[in-house]
């Protein structure tokens, strides 16, 4: 009896669990991930289409202007103020002169000429001022527009221009020498304070190589 009932509680207890497990015997489970449908795009989404015969938009439109003021006669620095206000930012000055001075302190010079000219331009224009320092006259042209051309194989004429634009003419590997053109032989330290006299070898002589001496007076001194 016991036997019996044994073997009746093995059968139900195999019916239960093919109850909880509707695979069959003999297959097996797989693992692989249910593969996924991506949605389709929203059309709210994708841009809209433009309207039929529409013009297409021109590319890079137009440079904003904006009205350059006069300089001319303001100082340096009040100057770039205003440029800057009027909406230009890109700016530059040179010495009026030609003498290759570097304009440190803005406060210190005035302007005498620019480019463009004062009026409507690009603000996106480089603007260049020509200066001079305030106790000096503003030149009747621009001598610092351009570099200072470089001299080729023969020795230029730097007979009054300063020492500083004659070194800016010669080649860098030029050996010069600048001196008090004077009897007072002093030493020229400022070489954009001082202007040439006198020069060796003479203009449109050949470098090749040629150390240069220079005798020179400081600016509104007269050569000897």
């Amino acid at each position: 009896m016991r036997r019996t009932l044994t073997a009746l509680a093995s059968v139900l207890a195999v019916a239960g669990l093919a109850a909880c497990d509707p695979i069959a015997t003999g297959t097996t489970r797989s693992t692989a991930a249910p593969a996924v449908t991506a949605p389709a795009a929203d059309a709210a989404d994708a841009p809209a289409a433009p309207p039929a015969g529409a013009a297409a938009p021109a590319g890079g439109g137009s440079a904003k202007t904006a009205v350059l003021p006069n300089f001319i006669g303001m100082g340096l620095q009040s100057a770039q103020d205003a440029a800057q206000k009027a909406g230009f930012y890109l700016l530059t000055s040179h010495d009026a002169l030609g003498r290759s001075r570097n304009q440190i302190a803005d406060r210190n010079w005035k302007v005498c000429g620019q480019s463009p000219a004062a009026g409507e331009q690009p603000t996106s224009a480089k603007v260049d001022m020509a200066a001079v320092k305030l106790d000096e006259q503003c030149p009747s042209h621009d001598r610092g527009a351009s570099a200072p051309t470089k001299a080729g194989a023969v020795m230029p004429d730097l007979k009054g221009k300063a020492v500083s634009t004659a070194h800016d003419s010669l080649d860098r590997s030029t050996s010069i020498t600048a001196e008090d053109a004077t009897a007072q032989n002093r030493i020229i330290v400022v070489q954009s304070n001082w202007q040439v006299c006198s020069q060796d070898p003479a203009p449109g002589a050949p470098l090749n190589g040629r150390p240069v001496t220079l005798k020179a007076v400081k600016f509104g001194e007269t050569c000897p």
